[in-house]
């Protein structure tokens, strides 16, 4: 009997409060701040979704094929109908992906669905907002800044 060893693709690692504290504040100082001057309002710091719904999507991505999920950062359009309060809001979408060793490298592909309708992106988004503020900052208590606004004051976020 021929075994054929298969290798992980495991590439994060669990990590501390620290760890995640030192990772948020740098966000809100070097990323969030900029982001929601630019904007005029606060940006999103942090989205929830429930285990149960990414349970589903990863047996769903798992059962089509893929072996890893690459989530992507992006930003509802102003005049996002769907959902309304999110139109300008940050946001992620998971997209299931196979990635498969070859001699030559690593191959990277998206994975598509069969439907009535033809191929379709296996992909998840629609994330909810944490709650706190206008429903966008999310005072979750990691990496607690105090940001300097110049003439318009400081801010603790």
């Amino acid at each position: 009997m021929t075994t054929i060893e298969k290798k992980s693709l495991r590439v994060g690692k669990y990590v501390d409060m620290n760890h995640v504290n030192t990772l948020v504040r740098t966000y809100k100082q070097e990323r969030w701040s900029q982001n929601s001057e630019r904007l005029g309002h606060e940006d999103t710091l942090s989205l929830y979704y429930s285990i149960e719904e990414l349970e589903e999507f990863l047996q769903r991505s798992k059962e089509a094929g893929a072996n890893t999920v690459t989530i992507h950062f992006g930003v509802y359009p102003e005049n996002f109908t769907e959902r309304p309060a999110s139109a300008g809001k940050q946001t992620t979408v998971f997209v299931a992906t196979e990635i498969q060793e070859t001699e030559s490298g690593a191959t990277h592909k998206n994975i598509y669905l069969d439907t009535p309708k033809g191929k379709t992106l296996l992909a998840y988004n629609m994330s909810q907002p944490m709650p706190g503020g206008d429903g966008w900052g999310g005072d979750d208590g990691f990496g607690i800044t105090i940001i300097d606004k110049g003439e318009k004051g400081m801010i603790v976020v």
